[in-house]
């Protein structure tokens, strides 16, 4: 199994991507707006990519947070709210936003369970700063790591709930970003010290079985390497301070904050202790380059993401998802009537 999550180009597979994804066997994929139609095509491309594989447990992830992070929108689906909502009644009923948060994550992975998703990229660990880049924004759970880590926990939960794995990003922590690492690379001079605050959120979370990294240089702890491409931050940081010892994801390989091809992203966040490469554009020249120059991946690797594997499966119960909106829209009303 080859150590990468690769994207798909469109609806459906191509033969090229059939024929390569078998012969590869990449650890998963994942979709994005242009592989999502409807349930019922949806459906048909997640039972495909399995049957490639020959088996139910893959990780075939999405990033569906909420807000302007949505990959599968109306009027097929539903509109989530960002991350904000929860914070803003956080401040007024910390026990009616956890509550909120739980069933509003809940909600998002039914839709996705449905649809043959078993890894969502939420939550958005990271704390919020006056200066915070517009990339986080309004899909931060707050500026508080107590309140970020309460509220994570409860789209963890929620997910769980419905048998979807959730996702710790951006580890050390992107709030302190003042550019985007979509466009550039972001770099932070804060003290070590100063950066407890940041890192706090994943630490109290650093049990769950799924992370990832982000693109940005902290220049406490490497003055010169983005935390994905750091043996220093991932080893002594993530691994080390955090205390996080689950399957570790880079953030997407092609960003423009790096920089080389990206087979050359790849290997360099592999070596530096990622154990997955992300790789979304769904370039087949490039996929076929990463597969040329990476490895297998390794055994600690391996077993990381069968505790990922483990926490797949079918919802616990059935409940309506209309239900489960209800409940969260009187929740976050609260809010809206103390504005």
């Amino acid at each position: 199994m080859l150590p990468v999550i690769f994207g798909i180009s469109g609806p459906e597979l191509t033969a090229e991507e059939r024929a390569f994804f078998k012969d590869a066997d990449p650890a998963g994929y994942i979709l994005f707006a242009r592989n999502c139609e409807n349930r019922e095509q949806m459906r048909r491309l997640t039972d495909d990519l399995r049957a490639i594989h020959g088996r139910d447990r893959l990780i075939v992830s999405i990033d569906q947070e909420g807000g302007r992070v949505s990959r599968m929108k109306p009027p097929e689906w539903p509109k989530f709210p960002a991350g904000e909502a929860f914070a803003r009644l956080f401040e007024i009923a910390p026990a009616s936003a956890i509550e909120a948060a739980r069933v509003n994550a809940e909600a998002i992975a039914r839709e996705l369970a449905r649809v043959g998703v078993s890894v969502d990229f939420h939550a958005p660990f990271d704390v919020r700063r006056p200066e915070t880049d517009n990339v986080i924004g309004d899909r931060a759970l707050g500026s508080d790591p107590m309140q970020v880590a309460a509220l994570g926990r409860a789209v963890l939960d929620g997910m769980g709930h419905a048998g979807v794995v959730g996702c710790l990003k951006h580890m050390p922590g992107h709030g302190r970003a003042t550019v985007d690492s979509h466009k550039e690379l972001p770099r932070v001079e804060a003290s070590e010290a100063e950066l407890e605050v940041d890192i706090e959120p994943f630490r109290s979370l650093a049990s769950h079985p799924l992370g990832m990294s982000a693109h940005i240089v902290f220049t406490a702890w490497d003055a010169h390497r983005p935390a994905t491409l750091s043996p220093d931050v991932i080893g002594n940081v993530i691994r080390g301070k955090i205390g996080f010892d689950g399957l570790l994801l880079s953030d997407d390989i092609d960003m423009q904050a790096l920089e080389g091809t990206i087979p050359e992203r790849c290997e360099k966040a592999l070596a530096a202790g990622c154990d997955i490469a992300l790789n979304c554009w769904a370039r087949m020249d490039d996929q076929i380059a990463i597969a040329n120059r990476i490895g297998a991946m390794g055994d600690a690797a391996t077993a990381r993401l069968e505790r990922v594997h483990a926490l797949m499966g079918d919802p616990m119960d059935e409940v309506e998802i209309g239900h489960l909106l209800a409940k969260r829209d009187a929740l976050l009303a609260v809010a809206e009537h103390a504005a």
